[in-house]
Order: structure tokens, then C-alpha cells, then sequence
């Protein structure tokens, strides 16, 4: 093993997690983050605090890394553009391009021949007004980029509803308009495909959100094995299609039926795989980093069923109360402060 040190554009938890799984495999980390002491800066080796687009910036941790990975799906496509003519970086940019707009996201999966909602492109209030009227007034209205939990969106729930002025409202940027989904659940699937094409997949988990965010993902889903077995084979066409290195988060609406539609999907790490550093011998971030640094992909079985929960805003509170039950992992972020809506941390409970 001849790579020695993983550059991680992000300071969050999810840098954060990746700095510490590469830790145990003897890899050094470096951060491109601007804000200083952020929590992967706090387990990392070294932090570079600049701009994620800033050209000295990546300069510096091209030079420093044999290989860049990045933590979050908003790093500027130009940037890791810029650091592959000299670096390998992994999910490539392709991944965030696809991700980072939502509308070109559904098309390409509609591409891998993965089904997701109806959909229209909404760039006027015109185009929303019409968008509205064939989806019978209802629909989830969702900026094109840069939305996350929850944010960005707006939902019409009847054709009551006026849309007057709502494209100005939204911000004046593209939009996307989806169709609602009569789902009955949702679920979602962490896989990881290697630099030489081999793919594994983790157990579905079953999630359950609140005010946009996850609050649990349970292990396992109340879904049949045909179900489980339609997930895995979408994350592999979406993986080859993508000609993707590393761990992708792909979500799921359940149908009556058992039948699945995408809603989204994440070029990383992601919330629904934590409880993978309980209930696996190889975490979802230790599988991210062998991808990465092209190693041979882990086992990703499971050896417990398990719930995790969303440590979010003042749940921190709850914290000596989780310290006390037995056979729960929890898992801080490294964050001062609490606010509503912030993500503090994770536990997860073993059930058996």
C-alpha cells in the first residue's frame, strides 16, 4: 500500500467520519475547509482553511494528497475539475454534476432505467402555472440546486392553493416541480463501487423523517427480498453509469406494490448508512476510503438489527440519557453549539 494521505474537501461530521476510518487504516487526511476548527479539522492531520474553489487552495492539497475525495455534494465542479488534471479524484466530477442539479439528476436516472416521480422543468412563473395545472394543482417545488433537508422547497397540496408569485418568492432560480408519490415508505440503500468496477451494497434501511430531516433509519426494512434485490440492482447501474469510485446514498420511495421510485441520491457518504460503524465489521466510511484508495471493498454484511436516531438541535440533551442504555453507540460531531435543525450527532441501538 503505497497511498499515504486522503485529501477531503469538507470539514463536516461526514469529513470527519472519513478522517477518522482512514485513521485506522494508517492513511493521513487533509481538510479543505474554511471554517476554522471544524470538526473533521478536529480529528484530521492538517486543515487547510481557504475557499473550496480557491486556486492556491487546491494547489496546496493537490500537492500534499495522492488522492481527493470530498465529503458533501456542493463542492464546486470546477474545483474538482481542477484537481483531477493532477490528482485522482474520487466519486468523480461527473457525480457531482448529476447531483448538484436536481432536474438532470432525474433524467440521468431515467437514463440507468431507474424510475422516479413525474417531473417538470420550472423556470417561470409560467412554467410553474402549467407544471401545476397537469399535475391536478399538487406537487413538491424544489429549487434545482443547493437544497438539503428540507430546504428549498415548497409543497402544493390542492389545487385550491394559489401559486401567485411563487417563482420570485422561490428566489427567481431554476426550479423543479415533482408529482407526489402514494409511497408507503421510505428506504434507502449505501453501496460502493471500487477503481476496478466491484460493487457491494449495504442492507436497505427504512427512514423516517421529521421537518425534512432524517430522524431514524431502522435495519431491517419492512420490505420483501425482491424489493431489497430492485435497490441493489438500480446502485449498480447508477455506479456503472456513472463510472463511480467510492460510497453513493441512493433513497427510495416504497410503493403498495413493492415497487420502488428514486427520489434522490447522494456522491457520498451518507445519513441513512451511520449505523453501518455499529452493525457492520466495515463501516460505510472505512468502504469509502478502501474505494478511494483502491483497496479491496469490505464485507458489508450485517451482524445486528439496529435503529439509528438523529441527534438534531437540543436532542444533545437527551445525551446522558443514550450513555445509559445498553448496547448503543453514540457518536458526536465535534460542534459547540446547538441550533435547531443541526445535526449534533447520531446514536445507534442494537437490537439484537
Amino acid at each position: 500500500m503505497t497511498l499515504s494521505t486522503i485529501g477531503i474537501i469538507g470539514g463536516g461530521q461526514l469529513g470527519r467520519m472519513l478522517a477518522m476510518a482512514a485513521a485506522r487504516l494508517n492513511f493521513r487526511t487533509i481538510i479543505l475547509e474554511p471554517q476554522p476548527d471544524c470538526p473533521a479539522a478536529q480529528v484530521a492531520n492538517e486543515q487547510i482553511v481557504a475557499a473550496y474553489d480557491d486556486p492556491a487552495a487546491l494547489e496546496r492539497l493537490a500537492a500534499s494528497c495522492d488522492v481527493v475525495t470530498y465529503e458533501f455534494e456542493n463542492v464546486p465542479v470546477g474545483a474538482a475539475e481542477a484537481l483531477a488534471k493532477t490528482r485522482p479524484v474520487y466519486p468523480p466530477a461527473k457525480a457531482l454534476e448529476v447531483a448538484q442539479d436536481r432536474l438532470h439528476e432525474k433524467r440521468f436516472l431515467n437514463q440507468c432505467g431507474i424510475e422516479t416521480a413525474r417531473f417538470h422543468a420550472v423556470d417561470s412563473q409560467e412554467d410553474l402555472e402549467r407544471a401545476l395545472a397537469d399535475f391536478g394543482g399538487q406537487g413538491v417545488l424544489k429549487t434545482r440546486r443547493l437544497g438539503y433537508d428540507g430546504k428549498g422547497q415548497r409543497v402544493f397540496r390542492s389545487a385550491d392553493e394559489s401559486a401567485a408569485g411563487v417563482f420570485d418568492a422561490m428566489g427567481g432560480v431554476p426550479l423543479i416541480l415533482e408529482s407526489f408519490v402514494p409511497f408507503e415508505r421510505e428506504v434507502s440503500v449505501i453501496a460502493a463501487r471500487s477503481i476496478s468496477g466491484e460493487i457491494e451494497t449495504f442492507d436497505l434501511a427504512e427512514n423516517v423523517h421529521r421537518n425534512g430531516i432524517l430522524h431514524t433509519s431502522t435495519l431491517p426494512a419492512r420490505i420483501s427480498s425482491s424489493t431489497a434485490d430492485a435497490a441493489r440492482q438500480a446502485a449498480e447501474r447508477l455506479l456503472s453509469g456513472l463510472s463511480y469510485v467510492g460510497v453513493i446514498g441512493m433513497e427510495f420511495f416504497v410503493m403498495a406494490d413493492g415497487t420502488l421510485i428514486a427520489n434522490e441520491i447522494a456522491p457520498r457518504v451518507h445519513n441513512s448508512g451511520h449505523w453501518t460503524e455499529a452493525a457492520c465489521v466495515v463501516s460505510q466510511f472505512e468502504q469509502h476510503i478502501r474505494a478511494v484508495a483502491g483497496l479491496p471493498l469490505g464485507n458489508p454484511a450485517r451482524h445486528s438489527d439496529c435503529v439509528m436516531t438523529n441527534l438534531i438541535g437540543d436532542d444533545i440533551e437527551q445525551l446522558n440519557d443514550w450513555l445509559s442504555r445498553p448496547h448503543v453507540l453514540v457518536h458526536l460531531y465535534g460542534k459547540a453549539e446547538s441550533r435547531p435543525g443541526r445535526k449534533m450527532g447520531h446514536v445507534t441501538a442494537l437490537l439484537r
